[in-house]
């Protein structure tokens, strides 16, 4: 398979296989109008398959969306065709509307205008809870 190279843009690679298509509808990345290509299971030295997503544009990506979904994948931004600058992206601390409180009862699911914010609590087991109610994160 033959994928172009691109001139402006975003690849976001070491994606673990199979959470690419997580990642592009997280992203929201196909609101975009410009190419985006989703590369699944590609042969990699590292880990075996991993998934590859490149984005023809030069978009601000939301960085607390790949660390929680996928801590360890690499964002490198490419400019004139040439990468310009490569991310290693962990688990962020704080997560802000990127998952929402399940608790029907929770002052961020009551009232429209609080944001969700979510709180790194158990960095080895990957666990976030609710700031306002403690609910974990599923």
């Amino acid at each position: 398979m033959n994928i172009d190279s691109i001139q402006n843009g975003i690849v976001i690679d070491h994606i673990t296989a199979g959470r690419g298509m997580k990642l592009y509808e997280l992203l929201e990345l196909s609101k975009l109008d410009c190419s985006v290509a989703i590369i699944k299971n590609v042969h990699s030295e590292k880990l075996g398959k991993k998934d590859i997503i490149k984005i023809d544009a030069d978009i601000p990506i939301n960085l607390d969306v790949l660390g929680y979904v996928d801590p360890g994948v690499s964002v490198n931004t490419i400019r004139g065709g040439v990468l310009v600058e490569k991310k290693k992206i962990d688990m962020p601390e704080t997560l802000t509307n990127v998952i929402f409180c399940k608790n029907p009862r929770c002052i961020c699911s009551v009232e429209q205008e609080i944001k969700h914010v979510f709180l790194l609590r158990d960095r080895k087991n990957k666990i976030y809870r609710c700031l306002y109610c403690e609910t974990k994160a599923t």
